[in-house]
C-alpha cells in the first residue's frame, strides 16, 4: 500500500489542473456578473430559498453579490496563477459555500463539485510549481507528489459519471421520454420539431447525448470541469511534454504528513461521497417524486417536472378562509419551483406563518405535480395542517404523498 498510495511520481497533472481550475472559476464569474444571472436569482428575489437550516445567509443588499462574484473571479485568478494560493484556494471555498447554500432557487451540480473539488485542493501542494508562489519564493519548488492523488481524483470523476448514469437507468430515460422533452424546449422551429419528435431521433439522444449536454443542458462549465480531469488519466510524461514542452527535472518533496492526509481526511472524504447518493434507499418512496435525497447525489438533469400550487390560509378563532397570493412576493423562477418542490412548500410554509406570528391559522396546500408529461397527481397532503408540519432531514415527510 505504501508503494502504492505514497510513490512519489511527477506532480504535473496536479499543476495543469490548477491552472485549468483557476481559469473556469474566473471564467463562471465573469458568466455570472455579465449574463444577469446575478441580477435574476439573487438581486430580484425579496428573498432566497436557502438550504434548510441556513435561513440566516440571504445575499448582500444592493450591488453587493456583483462584488462578491468579482471576488471570486480574483481568487480565480490567484489559484490559476499560483500566486497566494493556500489563501486564495480557502477563500473561494469559502465564498462559493455562501453562493451555494444560500440559494437553490437554481440548484447547480457543478457548484457543488466545485465545492468538493476545492475542498481537497485545499490540502493539496497545486502550487510547487509553474507559479507564483514559487517565483517569489513563498514555497519551495518540487515536481512530485505521491501517487495517491492521482487516485484520489480518479476515483472522485469515477463516483460522479458512475452514480449520474446509474440515475438515468429508469424507464423514461431508457425509453426517450425525457430526452425527446429535452429536445423540444430547445427550438420552436417546425422542421427541428418535427425531427426530434422522430423515436429514432430522440432515442439516439438519449444514448449519446453526452455530445450535447453542454449546449441543451444549460450545465455551465461542469462539461469543462470533467473534462479538465483527464489530466489525470495520462502519463505525466505526456502532460508534461504537452503543455510544457519540456522534460521533468526531478525534485522530490517528503511526505511525512501525506499518510495522515489520506487517512484522516481523503479516504473518509471519498467514503462521504459514496454514501450521499445512496441515502435517499433508506428513505421510503420514489426520490424522482418526493425529491428527498436528491440533492449531493449527482443526479443531473433526470426529468422535466411541472405543477400547479394553491394555498389556503384557515384562520381558526373565526374559521374565516382565504387563498394566499404566493405570487406577491417570489419571482417566476421562485414560483416554479414552489409548485414542485415539497421543501420549498415546508420552507414558504414557515415564512407565511412568521407573517402571521400571533395569530391561530392552519396552511393547507393543493399542489399537483406531472413528471415528464404524465398525468398531475397530488403532490401535498391536502388535509395535512402545514403550520404545524415539521421537516425531516433522514427520513421520509410524512406530508408528501407517495405513490
Amino acid at each position: 500500500m505504501n508503494k502504492l498510495l505514497f510513490k512519489n511520481i511527477d506532480g504535473v497533472a496536479l499543476i495543469i489542473f490548477r491552472i485549468l481550475l483557476g481559469f473556469l472559476i474566473t471564467c463562471e464569474s465573469l458568466m455570472a456578473i455579465f449574463h444577469g444571472w446575478i441580477e435574476a436569482i439573487l438581486i430580484q428575489p425579496k428573498f432566497t430559498f436557502n438550504f434548510i437550516g441556513f435561513d440566516w445567509l440571504q445575499p448582500l443588499p444592493g450591488n453587493g453579490m456583483y462584488f462578491y462574484f468579482g471576488l471570486i473571479g480574483l481568487t480565480g485568478i490567484g489559484i490559476m496563477l499560483g500566486f497566494r494560493y493556500r489563501f486564495n484556494i480557502i477563500l473561494f471555498t469559502i465564498l462559493l459555500s455562501g453562493v451555494y447554500f444560500m440559494q437553490k432557487d437554481v440548484y447547480y451540480n457543478h457548484y457543488y463539485l466545485l465545492l468538493v473539488i476545492s475542498s481537497i485542493m485545499i490540502f493539496l501542494p497545486a502550487n510547487q510549481e509553474k507559479s507564483l508562489d514559487v517565483k517569489l519564493g513563498y514555497v519551495k519548488k518540487a515536481t512530485t507528489i505521491p501517487q495517491w492523488i492521482i487516485f484520489f481524483f480518479i476515483s472522485l470523476i469515477g463516483i460522479v459519471y458512475t452514480y449520474a448514469a446509474f440515475a438515468k437507468f429508469y424507464p423514461d430515460w431508457l425509453d426517450g421520454a425525457f430526452a425527446k422533452i429535452l429536445l423540444q424546449r430547445i427550438t420552436s422551429r417546425p422542421n427541428f420539431l418535427e425531427l426530434f419528435s422522430q423515436k429514432w431521433f430522440y432515442l439516439s439522444f438519449a444514448y449519446a447525448g453526452i455530445l450535447f449536454d453542454s449546449y441543451t443542458l444549460r450545465i455551465g462549465i461542469f462539461p469543462y470541469i470533467a473534462l479538465s480531469f483527464s489530466v489525470f488519466f495520462f502519463e505525466p510524461k505526456k502532460i508534461r511534454k504537452l503543455f510544457f514542452k519540456e522534460e521533468n527535472e526531478i525534485v522530490n518533496t517528503t511526505n511525512d504528513s501525506s499518510k495522515k492526509l489520506v487517512y484522516y481526511f481523503a479516504l473518509p472524504f471519498l467514503i462521504l461521497q459514496l454514501l450521499l447518493p445512496l441515502r435517499h434507499y433508506l428513505i421510503k418512496g420514489d426520490v424522482l417524486w418526493s425529491e428527498e435525497g436528491h440533492r449531493l447525489s449527482w443526479r443531473v438533469m433526470l426529468r422535466e417536472r411541472t405543477g400547479d400550487i394553491k394555498i389556503k390560509i384557515v384562520d381558526n378563532e373565526t374559521q374565516k378562509e382565504f387563498q394566499y397570493d404566493y405570487l406577491k412576493n417570489l419571482t417566476y423562477i421562485q414560483a416554479k419551483q414552489l409548485a414542485v418542490k415539497p421543501d420549498f412548500i415546508w420552507q414558504y410554509c414557515q415564512r407565511i406563518k412568521k407573517e402571521y406570528e400571533g395569530k391561530n391559522i392552519s396552511i393547507y396546500i393543493d399542489c399537483k405535480n406531472s413528471i415528464n408529461d404524465k398525468p398531475k397527481q397530488v403532490l401535498i397532503d391536502p388535509n395535512y395542517d402545514m403550520a404545524k408540519a415539521e421537516w425531516n432531514y433522514f427520513a421520509h415527510n410524512e406530508w408528501i404523498l407517495l405513490y
